[in-house]
């Protein structure tokens, strides 16, 4: 009764607590200015994760319970702190790429001795533990520094990464009942209702940032988002036996971390720094494709929804078919996500065009 409670207190707060936090943005100019590459054509206010971080607080202490993964649920709030207190400075102030990823590290660290980290894999090939000792950590801290960015890298359309980690927080909890219920892992209980916790918040929050949006997320929301479903996917997905858990993270978090991976190699192939915004993410492909806006992000959700349900698949049927069935994904995902920047950049192409050609004639 008492997770329903938080629940319901947390669903609750967000919904209350938002809008005053996006009056408090203006106060202290943490705002978001229309831009080149900004698809917003007023100010608008940012700090969406100081109201997340706050509805979180207010139902975690209902979840967190000694009896279970007590320690570890302490751990992910001193971490959440620490990302929260990050990105809500960079989103008044504005920090610098490596200073925000230094900040990004040391909260990903402060949760290493709670003991949230990834201690083994599972060989999918065999089914054996592959014992990680030392290698653990740096593992943990790549993973949980590498979704804390994906997740603020596809955050570039109202509602857009807030919905997608809406739809991953249920599938953590849907994989970990599954877990807990069908397989017997122990300590699943409290990863599954601080997943329902999230999911909550960010249910509560799109009231408010769907589009049209009247606050953003801003880098503090994208940050807590991205931190908190690393570490909750170490609590308990990455905790597993089963001989593809090691993929059910990929594929709950499969568009922010295949947007960020493509992002990475093509700045990297254009000799640009891997920091340098661009226009190249799959939102913006897709609005270049001629989809609307809220078209865009009802397509990711779509995808982000099939990845879930394919998350929660292989973690019920057969090695061997589990790893069929990420072998067509990846090839999907390879093939579809080429198909697409090929023709946004032809449609591209074919605009500046007729472009050189109005300003030629006139």
């Amino acid at each position: 009764m008492e997770k329903i409670i938080a629940l319901i207190l947390a669903f609750g707060v967000a919904w209350v607590v938002t809008p005053a936090v996006a009056k408090k943005a203006f106060a202290w100019g943490a705002v978001d200015l229309p831009g080149p590459r900004k698809v917003h054509q007023k100010v608008m206010p940012r700090l969406g994760g100081l109201a997340l971080y706050l509805a979180f607080l207010a139902g975690a202490p209902l979840v967190i319970k000694p009896a279970s993964l007590g320690q570890m649920g302490c751990g992910l709030l001193v971490g959440a702190t620490l990302i929260i207190f990050v990105g809500v400075l960079d989103d008044i102030i504005g920090l610098s790429p490596w200073l925000k990823l230094l900040g990004q590290a040391v909260a990903a660290a402060s949760i290493l001795p709670f003991g949230i980290i990834i201690s083994f894999l599972t060989n999918p090939l065999n089914g054996e533990l592959i014992t990680l000792g030392w290698l653990g950590i740096p593992i943990t801290l790549f993973w949980v520094v590498a979704v804390t960015n994906a997740i603020n890298l596809v955050d570039g359309l109202d509602g857009l990464a807030g919905g997608v980690s809406c739809i991953a927080a249920l599938t953590v909890a849907a994989v970990g009942w599954t877990q807990w219920k069908i397989f017997g892992a122990a300590g699943q209980q409290e990863v599954i209702f601080l997943a329902l916790l999230l999911a909550a918040v960010l249910l509560a929050f799109l009231r408010y940032n769907f589009y049209p949006a009247r606050i953003f997320l801003g880098d503090s929301g994208a940050m807590f988002l991205g931190f908190v479903l690393a570490a909750i996917s170490v609590m308990g997905l990455t905790k597993s036996v089963t001989a593809v858990s090691v993929f059910v993270p990929l594929l709950v978090l499969g568009i922010p971390l295949t947007d960020t991976a493509f992002a990475v190699v093509r700045r990297c192939h254009q000799r640009r720094s891997i920091f340098q915004a661009d226009r190249e993410h799959l939102h913006h492909l897709l609005l270049t494709l001629g989809l609307s806006h809220r078209q865009t992000v009802l397509v990711v959700y779509g995808i982000s929804a099939l990845l879930g349900l394919s998350a929660l698949a292989i973690n019920l049927i057969s090695p061997d078919y589990a790893m069929l069935l990420l072998l067509i994904l990846a090839a999907a995902a390879i093939v579809g996500l080429n198909r697409v920047e090929a023709l946004s950049r032809a449609k591209r192409a074919r605009y500046d065009y007729r472009s050189k050609l109005t300003r030629g004639h006139s």
